[in-house]
């Protein structure tokens, strides 16, 4: 100590580290117990340091939400100077002036990417008739190059329709037998 009763800065920043490491022994306490809890405690814990109701009923979400909630509360949370330089660049569009030198040259200043999605080997070709016989009916569907036809109506796939005929849920690829071929299997 120097002077009468006021501390020299050394001693002070040890006070200070000691007061800090207890604050941080507890908080390190608290969190810890957060790993034990249930969905439902974490949620209730959630609700009286947020002050509503999590969307969420994953365990792990809401023990991160809650332990980082904590933490801003016991060590402060962002200072308004460094939320208004995260808002700044999160609307300012245009932090790239240049392109990377990497994309000058020949190469195009946009590159499309085509996705070719690959089709179902359990789909026949478009145009194919696929004829079932239910209950006494024949069923006719052609495969269209985005759908399936069934009567005058186009549908998404083949399990659409097999509801729309029996009246429960089918996987149409097994309504339809369209399941893999063993020579498909067998890479033939």
């Amino acid at each position: 100590m120097t002077g009468a009763g006021v501390n020299s800065p050394r001693e002070q920043y040890g006070i200070f580290r000691e007061t800090e490491k207890a604050m941080h022994a507890e908080l390190n306490h608290d969190i810890d117990q957060l790993r034990h809890m249930t969905t439902a405690q974490l949620q209730l814990r959630y609700r009286e340091l947020f002050g509503q109701t999590s969307h969420s009923n994953h365990k792990d979400y809401l023990f991160r939400r809650v332990a980082w909630r904590m933490q801003a509360l016991a060590e402060g949370d962002l200072s308004e100077r460094a939320r208004q330089f995260a808002r700044e660049i999160a609307t300012d569009a245009d932090l790239r002036l240049r392109a990377p030198k990497e994309c000058v040259g020949d190469q195009p200043p946009v590159c499309v990417a085509r996705a070719s999605r690959q089709r179902d080997p359990r789909v026949p070709v478009p145009g194919t008739q696929l004829i079932k016989r239910y209950k006494n009916e024949t069923l006719t569907v052609t495969v269209l190059e985005d759908g399936y036809q069934y009567g005058e109506r186009v549908y998404k796939s083949l399990s659409a329709i097999a509801r729309q005929v029996t009246g429960t849920q089918w996987n149409g690829y097994v309504f339809f037998a369209l399941g893999l071929r063993k020579e498909m299997i067998r890479g033939e």
